[in-house]
């Protein structure tokens, strides 16, 4: 592995001087992951999880449950259902949760609050603690909808970090309503916890709108795999409703997937270049989010395959503007803003006001960005516009946001001299991105990011 540039380093992105063609074999799913590890926190027997994502945000996720008393075994080893997969997997091994602890969120939405659900079943106190930037984040929803249900949680009042959980061993659930205009991540939240819950739950979402819905798609298949009852409105349930019946989970042998968002700097490399990139393991069923990425790109002027060797991903050597609501899928916001930056026309991106509240304001983030390399990005209410312009080298601010990082590394591959503040921000989700970045350029290809990386 090769050393990650310190966060105050300016980090030179590459230009390409010819189409790429390699295979990028991507880490695990952060989604998946830590979706995984909660679950199997609250299982009623041991198992596993398997081809794990190593980095920033899962490594806080399982330290915060070790710090409530569960067992985490880090190892390598082969699948129990005798089908032949090995490699890294982690074995957890469940346990009564108790305090006093203190959790570090990091800036990791899962964690800051995916996990405060599952404080309430800890027998103590659990503090909240993270980056300042997690003060800014919303965590009301899931704040007021734990009271609702029982909970004891001090805030000062902020519906923000810090915080901690008065946790009792048990939480009595019920039937609660939610505002989750801002994030999806407050239904899962509610719906991970909610079989242990005494009376499950019944989450209402009440808001407007409600973005990234493959998210919470996610977090119920996974629920369903894991042995828990759910009724969804996708199952001929009511509207914006879902039901978790209260039940003990069972310990599954849990592979992830390919973090198929991760993919996306990849391919958009092969769409900028005209060149072919492969991302292995694709998988030909997933609720994750990346997976429109496929239908995206293409539009975008490249085209794609799903074979047995993988995602086979090829630009034309043209990129077109495109209009498209991202409202589902808006951590891909970031990528294609980034190639739009580079299209023959205007694209406009929608539904995805609720980036405001990520990482940082990615809206704003990626106007000041874009605009500072000569660009052309107005914000709109739900979105941006971009209207292609001749690009030129400067700085390109990350904001301590991931997405942001490979954002500027993507248009560093078509404008000479763009220099990235803070690359190892990548270490969130995608760890030694630099690495993989130049194995990609230099057609190898062969870097999965797997290893712990500089720091979902």
């Amino acid at each position: 592995m090769t050393d990650t540039p310190a966060p105050s380093a300016l980090w030179p992105a590459p230009l390409a001087d010819g189409p790429v063609r390699a295979s990028v074999t991507v880490p695990g799913s952060k989604s998946v992951t830590n979706r995984a590890l909660v679950l199997a926190a609250l299982s009623a027997e041991p198992g596993w999880v398997r081809r794990p994502l190593r980095s920033r945000d899962s490594q806080l996720m399982a330290d915060s449950l070790r710090a409530m008393g569960v067992g985490i075994e880090e190892t390598v080893s082969s699948s129990s259902a005798g089908d032949g997969e090995t490699g890294e997997a982690w074995r957890i091994i469940p346990a009564a949760l108790h305090g006093p602890a203190t959790v570090d969120v990091g800036n990791a939405g899962t964690v800051m609050r995916f996990l405060p659900p599952v404080a309430t079943l800890a027998a103590g106190d659990i503090r909240f603690d993270g980056d300042p930037r997690s003060y800014e984040r919303p965590l009301g929803e899931v704040i007021n909808a734990l009271r609702a249900l029982g909970a004891r949680i001090d805030d000062d009042g902020r519906g923000a970090l810090p915080l901690t959980v008065h946790g009792g061993g048990a939480l009595e659930g019920g039937t609660v309503e939610i505002d989750a205009t801002n994030s999806s991540q407050f239904v899962s939240a509610l719906l991970l916890s909610a079989p242990r819950f005494n009376q499950g739950v019944e989450v209402r979402h009440v808001g407007s709108n409600l973005p990234s819905m493959p998210h919470i798609r996610m977090t119920v298949e996974m629920l369903r795999a894991a042995g828990a009852q759910v009724d969804t409105p996708e199952a001929g349930g009511e509207k914006n409703v879902w039901r978790v019946t209260p039940g003990a989970l069972l310990g599954r042998d849990m592979v992830v997937e390919p973090d198929l968002s991760n993919a996306q700097p990849f391919m958009a490399a092969a769409l900028i270049t005209g060149g072919t990139v492969t991302v292995p393991d694709w998988p030909r069923r997933t609720t994750q989010p990346g997976d429109a990425l496929r239908a995206i790109f293409t539009e975008m002027g490249g085209s794609c395959e799903l074979t047995d060797a993988g995602l086979v991903f090829t630009g034309s050597g043209k990129i077109h503007g495109i209009d498209v609501d991202l409202g589902d899928v808006g951590e891909l916001t970031p990528g294609v803003a980034a190639v739009a930056a580079l299209a023959d026309s205007e694209s406009v991106l929608r539904g995805v006001q609720h980036l405001r509240m990520h990482e940082t304001d990615r809206l704003a983030a990626l106007t000041a960005e874009i605009n500072a390399l000569g660009g052309d990005v107005t914000e709109t209410a739900d979105g941006l516009r971009i209207r292609p312009r001749p690009l030129h080298g400067g700085t390109f601010h990350t904001y301590d946001d991931h997405r942001m990082a490979t954002a500027g590394a993507v248009i560093g591959l078509a404008v000479r001299g763009v220099l990235i503040e803070n690359v190892a921000t990548t270490a969130k989700t995608l760890p030694d991105f630099p690495r993989m970045w130049a194995d990609m350029l230099a057609g190898t290809g062969t870097g999965t990011g797997t290893g712990t990386g500089a720091g979902a």
